[in-house]
């Protein structure tokens, strides 16, 4: 990929050029114009993605794009490049598949989980914090990595960013009527997969605080009181760590007591908006664990152990 411009770096941006299309004054304020739509790009990659790093490539793409584009015409730049972002997003989709690593079914035992969006910790990239303020929870995020490509495109535009089918269907290179047979199969898939889950997230830290005391002090029966009889657990260790999916009381409260032997410290932050914990040892991020709660109880736990992503999350405690 060609050398990010900087928002910041005006001069070179103005001596780059959109081949042509405009001289320095109007690309300083393409590039303006593009700035005030970053945020919401990224935004909207993140969901179809459900990668930080990759959410920013496609971000970046749409910038060169621009820059090289002549706009003139556009009357809704917000919605062409949205478009771009889409197409981007989608071309990458479709790269995972064809390499094999798309998700892995959960009966398989290799969930594949997305990058959480954690706050209440530092990081070192200023721009994280633009997702947290319009996060989804991490289950749904879960249930989205298991559409196709371009189910999981006309899903998140239109559900979750309320873009027009007959937008949507110029991303897909489909009609407007196929579009929305494909956003209505999603629909359904992401409707009957979510699990129900509370919504006081004061509650849920309570419940999640109870978890990481009882799990710190070996109490194998108060996990059972904040477990779900049929919780399910999966891990995401990527390719250096075994992924492992644990279903059942028993067996998560048990796995929990020992890995909180591992973790020296265990803090409570945000994870995509919901209370959950991000575990260090030695300096090290450990893990980030996402909870789904419903009637009080914990009904699914995604936890993140993958080396290399916890790194590129830059989580500091």
């Amino acid at each position: 990929m060609s050398e990010r411009i900087p928002p910041a770096d005006r001069t070179r941006a103005d001596q780059a050029g959109p081949t042509g299309q405009a001289g320095p004054t109007g690309q300083a304020e393409l590039a303006e114009r593009f700035e005030a739509e970053r945020a919401r790009l990224r935004t909207v990659a993140y969901r179809m993605l459900g990668s930080i790093a990759e959410a920013e490539d496609a971000v970046q793409e749409a910038w060169l794009k621009l820059s090289r584009s002549d706009v003139g015409e556009v009357r809704n730049l917000g919605a062409w490049l949205t478009t771009v972002v889409g197409r981007v997003c989608l071309d990458q989709l479709r790269s995972r598949t064809s390499r094999r690593e798309d998700p892995l079914p959960e009966q398989e035992g290799q969930p594949r989980l997305p990058d959480p969006v954690v706050s209440g910790l530092a990081t070192p990239d200023p721009v994280h914090g633009i997702l947290v303020a319009d996060s989804v929870g991490i289950a749904l995020m879960v249930v989205l990595e298991t559409l196709s490509p371009a189910e999981r495109v006309a899903f998140a535009l239109h559900d979750l960013f309320d873009v027009p089918f007959d937008g949507i269907s110029e991303v897909l290179g489909r009609t407007p009527a196929a579009t929305r047979q494909l956003a209505s199969r999603a629909r359904r898939r992401v409707q009957g997969a979510t699990p129900a889950a509370d919504a006081d997230n004061a509650r849920k830290r309570e419940v999640v605080e109870a978890f990481l005391a009882a799990s710190r002090g070996g109490d194998f029966d108060a996990l059972l009181t904040v477990l779900d009889p049929g919780v399910v657990a999966r891990s995401d260790g990527g390719t250096l760590v075994p992924s492992v999916l644990r279903r059942g009381a028993a067996d998560v409260a048990a796995q929990a007591i020992t890995f909180a032997r591992f973790a020296a410290d265990g803090r409570p932050v945000l994870v995509n908006g919901s209370p959950g914990v991000v575990s260090f040892a030695e300096g090290r991020t450990l893990s980030v664990m996402s909870f789904t709660i419903h009637d009080g109880r914990i009904t699914a736990m995604d936890i993140l152990t993958d080396p290399t992503r916890l790194a590129a999350l830059g989580l500091t405690a």
